[in-house]
């Protein structure tokens, strides 16, 4: 059976995020045949309507309030509960984001849906949809599913390969006004804190550093090798705690979940919580003095030895290789 399906696609500095193009391909599976709708909350919204229309969507919705320029809770749970009850979807998707793990659970309280968070997969079996998402600490896959109402979850970054845009597609736009009223706090300024230009969460490569780093002056050479490899930079929470870096950049079961490509772990012993954060990249490679240390029951990739001799030397050596 055909279904409607709304996803909400998210901005970040202006441009759209690529989780917003991975939620449409999953969207496009649960479709089967029906519209594949999407929602973009702020002002200027129209080329950005283009590239969603490009990657999947069948209609775009632009909510263009001023006061949804920047993500506020109170003015997006108003908006995106107007929109919903305009569009009335048979499925509502979103992105598994600090946007995301905000705003839909209270959605779904305010309507009364349930709600599949942090899912990496989606399956379709005829009229079935079942979503996939890890359990304790990814050790352990669960699959769900909802029975009875509008489907709603939300999806890990990183997990559904985006499509190919085609420059053919086009998309109906529609211009809703949502009401906004009683908003509790007001967001006069966004000060962000400079940890790369590389969402973690969103990133293919990742070079992160633990407390073997034994200061703030030695994330340099993990710098290095990112600016190298065109990766994001990590962190365990134990170099975050010592003050190395910002809290920003923390992996792990408190920090951000990632699944990147290619994940390598300097001077990180293992600790259960930073693995429940990266277990699932799908190459790993640790580097660290200690041949005892936890961290390479996971690795694919063991490398014994002193982060501030061995970083230095790969840098050295993926700067030779031809871009």
């Amino acid at each position: 059976m055909s279904k409607d399906v709304l996803v909400v696609a998210e901005r970040r500095n202006g441009n759209l995020r690529n989780v917003s193009f991975e939620v449409l391909v999953a969207a496009q599976r649960m479709a089967d045949g029906g519209k594949v709708m999407a929602v973009l909350f702020g002002q200027g919204g129209n080329g950005e309507a283009e590239q969603l229309a490009q990657y999947g969507a069948d209609q775009v919705y632009l909510v263009a309030n001023e006061e949804l320029n920047v993500y506020s809770t109170d003015a997006f749970t108003q908006a995106f509960t107007e929109v919903f009850h305009t569009v009335k979807p048979d499925a509502v998707l979103l992105g598994h984001t600090a946007m995301g793990r905000d705003l839909a659970p209270r959605v779904a309280a305010r309507l009364g849906l349930g709600l599949i968070s942090d899912c990496t997969d989606v399956e379709v079996h005829g009229d079935e949809v079942i979503f996939v998402r890890p359990i304790y600490a990814g050790k352990a896959l669960q699959k769900k599913k909802i029975t009875n109402g509008v489907t709603f979850a939300t999806i890990r970054p990183n997990n559904i390969a985006k499509g190919e845009p085609d420059a053919r597609r086009t998309a109906e736009t529609i211009d809703i006004k949502a009401t906004i009223t009683d908003i509790r706090t007001v967001i006069k300024e966004v000060v962000r804190k400079t940890t790369g230009t590389i969402d973690l969460t969103e990133a293919k490569i990742i070079v992160s550093g633990g407390r073997g780093v034994k200061s703030a002056d030695g994330f340099n050479p993990i710098n290095d090798l990112a600016k190298v490899l065109g990766a994001a930079v990590g962190a365990s929470r134990a170099a975050c705690d010592a003050g190395y870096c910002d809290y920003a950049m923390q992996v792990g079961q408190t920090g951000k979940v990632v699944t990147p490509d290619l994940y390598i772990a300097c001077g990180i012993s293992g600790a259960v919580q930073h693995l429940a954060g990266m277990s699932n990249s799908k190459i790993i490679v640790a580097i660290n003095k200690d041949p005892e240390a936890a961290i390479f029951k996971v690795a694919d990739y063991v490398i014994i030895g002193d982060l501030f001799e061995v970083v230095p030397l790969l840098t050295e050596e993926f700067r030779k290789v031809p871009v």
